[in-house]
């Protein structure tokens, strides 16, 4: 017999992945979110039994904190038994296959239960004070699609374009959000193909309730267009242009860049969601055909997130 057969764990040492889990059990609202996707979930009265309620969503979500496709989900299991562990299954019972958490996601994109535990999310940061409703920055993100033609139509995804940025043109969706100027935590998503421009969707990203909205130079005029909202103030970047030609000197061009760098200070706040998504979850390609798959996978993103940026203060409340 070898000494991997008898299960011991004889290392001390707590990986980052696992560390990771361990602060996600305790800030995501598991309860709320099991009572949400409930009356959408089979009973199981006929056919084989289904895994648990539970068991699928913690799957759901480790799929997009660890960049896992349905295939490779199904594998990981039989890879890495900290993710048996934190899905709640037993050693040596049945594993669900791809195809069963295929079926899941299905299942919240047809309900548009993704939507639902963003709201849910953000109702739980609401009541703990972490996300406010006075002020709003808004920002968009690209994000790639695969540009190859070697699929069953011989063509790119039609839902995707192409964008250009700076001297360089990226082909696939943007990520418009809405965020709490004051936390940077997403209160508002929108996905749309990646030739949509920013301050098309700059308006749809205010929540209602703000008074002051911040945006970088791209949203320029955005206060003038048929769907402003009355009563909020917008705060846009100047023009990198414009801006560079201050002279610093002048009384009142160093008091307009001291304006700029104040606006730019909480504007910034919109860019860390987008770090999370990218750098922590790895998320930097669509993994889905068409806007509304991905657009789905987006509101989940982005709740969780939220969850990540303020852990230390619900973890700290939970104690």
């Amino acid at each position: 017999m070898k000494q991997a057969a008898l299960h011991l764990n004889l290392s001390m040492k707590k990986t980052r992945k696992r560390e990771f889990l361990e602060q996600m059990e305790q800030v995501v609202p598991w309860a709320d979110l099991v009572a949400l996707i409930a009356p959408y979930y089979p009973e199981g009265k006929t056919g084989r039994p289904p895994f648990s309620l539970m068991t699928m969503l913690r799957i759901h979500f480790m799929q997009q904190w660890f960049t896992l496709s349905d295939p490779g989900m199904e594998e990981a299991f039989f890879d890495t038994p900290l993710y048996r562990e934190f899905a709640q299954l037993e050693e040596f019972a049945r594993l669900p296959d791809e195809s069963t958490i295929l079926r899941f996601r299905h299942r919240l994109e047809k309900h548009k239960l993704a939507e639902k535990i963003l709201a849910t999310v953000n109702e739980l940061l609401t009541q703990r004070g972490l996300l406010l409703k006075a002020g709003t920055a808004v920002d968009a993100t690209l994000i790639a699609a695969p540009t190859s033609t070697k699929n069953k139509d011989k063509a790119r995804d039609p839902e995707m374009h192409s964008s250009k940025k700076g001297n360089q043109w990226y082909f696939g969706m943007k990520a418009h959000i809405g965020v709490d100027a004051d936390s940077g935590l997403v209160h508002t998503v929108r996905g749309t193909s990646g030739h949509v421009s920013d301050i098309a969707e700059g308006n749809t990203l205010l929540h209602g309730q703000e008074t002051v909205a911040f945006g970088d130079a791209g949203y320029q005029g955005i206060e003038k267009r048929p769907d402003a909202k009355t009563g909020v103030t917008w705060h846009v970047a100047m023009r990198p242009g414009k801006r560079r030609a201050l002279n610093k000197e002048n009384e009142a061009d160093a008091m307009i860049d001291q304006a700029e760098k104040l606006k730019a200070g909480v504007r910034s706040k919109v860019e860390h969601p987008f770090r999370v998504l990218k750098r922590q979850f790895g998320f930097m390609k669509v993994r889905y055909r068409g806007l509304k798959k991905n657009t789905a996978q987006l509101f989940t993103l982005f709740a969780l997130s939220n969850l990540w940026m303020v852990r230390s203060k619900l973890m700290g409340a939970g104690a």
